[in-house]
This record gives structure tokens, C-alpha cells and sequence, in this order.
């Protein structure tokens, strides 16, 4: 694939970027699945992954609690996540940048303010974020952990241009889940959805 087709333009508008980790910085959803699906094994209980993939950018325990009001499931958000969360650890060091939303943070380190706005925890996202040799770049990190209405809400992103000391209207949002890009959108935020952008073929 061409390099050239790749770079994505950032508008003379934008004073600030916000982005998702997971699937917007770096290709960590199979991790995740994977971790989800070991999770439910270990607590015999059916994993349905299509369920899943559906809940991206939604915060964790929140997925569990939809999981049980949807499939009749007494499971405990907790218990299920702490369990997910061992299994993540083990495949950390296996997540690999999404090389063309890197790029965009590589270009504007040092020119614009960015943030991270995600559903996963601080510990899972800053790890990801130290694999992949970014997290030093960002000024804000919102994460599950923080005390603030998550996705599709759009309170987390107006923290997080908040704290870059940015108006809503002049960040950009990269998103690759449909409450993430909702988020944005209600916070007056321009978006980009990084799933309509062209991928490099995986290696290996």
C-alpha cells in the first residue's frame, strides 16, 4: 500500500486531538476479545463474542452489567473484569501500533495539545500506551477510573479539552466505536472515524 494514502490531514481549525487507545491507537481488540473469552471460560459461562465487539468504548463493568440485563446472567462486573483483566497482562506486550493514527500523534507532538479519552482502565491504558511508545506525548489520559459520565456521554472529552486548555469545537476526535463518535459529536467536537481510513496488511 502506498504510504502517501495514509496520511491523514489535520484541519487549520483543530487546536487540539483527542483519541481512543483501543482500536484507534493501537490494534489491541483482538487482545481484548481474546482476554473477554478466557475470562468466561474460566467462570464456565457462555462468551458471545459478537456481543462484545457491539460494546466497544464502553466502560467495562458497564458491559457486564448489559451482558446481564440482555442474556438473564447474574454475573459480577467485578469479578469478571478483574479475571479479564489478568488475562490482558499476559498479552500485553503483544499489541502493535495502529501505525497511520500514530503517525498523527508523532506529527503534532510538540504543535498541538492531545488527549486520551477511553473506556478502558488507567492501568490497561497507559500500559498499552508505554508499549507502543506514545504516552509521554499526551497531556491528558481519561480513562474508566475517572469519576465522570463515560462514552456516549460527552463529558469525559469536554475534561479532556478542559485540561489541553482547548474550546470543544476547535479538538478533532479519532474513533473507531460508535459511542466514542457520539461522545464526540454531542461535545461539539469534529470526529474522525479511523475504521474508514486504509490499513496497512498485518505482518506475519
Amino acid at each position: 500500500m502506498n504510504r502517501q494514502s495514509l496520511i491523514i490531514s489535520i484541519p487549520e481549525s483543530v487546536r487540539g486531538l483527542i483519541f481512543d487507545c483501543d482500536g484507534t491507537l493501537v490494534n489491541s481488540m483482538q487482545q481484548h476479545m481474546r482476554a473477554w473469552e478466557l475470562a468466561f471460560i474460566d467462570l464456565q459461562e457462555t462468551y458471545r463474542e459478537d456481543f462484545f465487539l457491539s460494546a466497544r468504548g464502553m466502560e467495562e463493568k458497564e458491559i457486564i452489567d448489559v451482558y446481564n440485563r440482555t442474556f438473564g446472567t447474574r454475573l459480577d462486573p467485578g469479578i469478571v473484569v478483574q479475571t479479564k483483566h489478568h488475562h490482558l497482562r499476559q498479552m500485553i506486550n503483544t499489541i502493535t501500533p495502529i501505525q497511520p493514527v500514530v503517525d498523527v500523534v508523532l506529527k503534532n507532538r510538540g504543535k498541538l495539545p492531545m488527549a486520551v479519552v477511553s473506556g478502558g482502565t488507567r492501568a490497561n491504558v497507559e500500559a498499552e500506551l508505554e508499549v507502543v511508545h506514545i504516552k509521554k506525548y499526551f497531556k491528558a489520559i481519561l480513562t474508566a477510573d475517572d469519576p465522570i459520565p463515560h462514552k456516549p456521554a460527552p463529558d469525559l472529552f469536554i475534561e479532556a479539552a478542559r485540561q489541553m486548555g482547548v474550546p470543544p469545537h476547535q479538538c478533532l476526535v479519532f474513533e473507531d466505536g460508535d459511542l466514542g463518535l457520539a461522545g464526540g459529536q454531542k461535545a461539539g467536537m469534529q470526529t474522525i472515524d479511523i475504521r474508514e481510513l486504509p490499513r496497512e496488511p498485518a505482518e506475519g
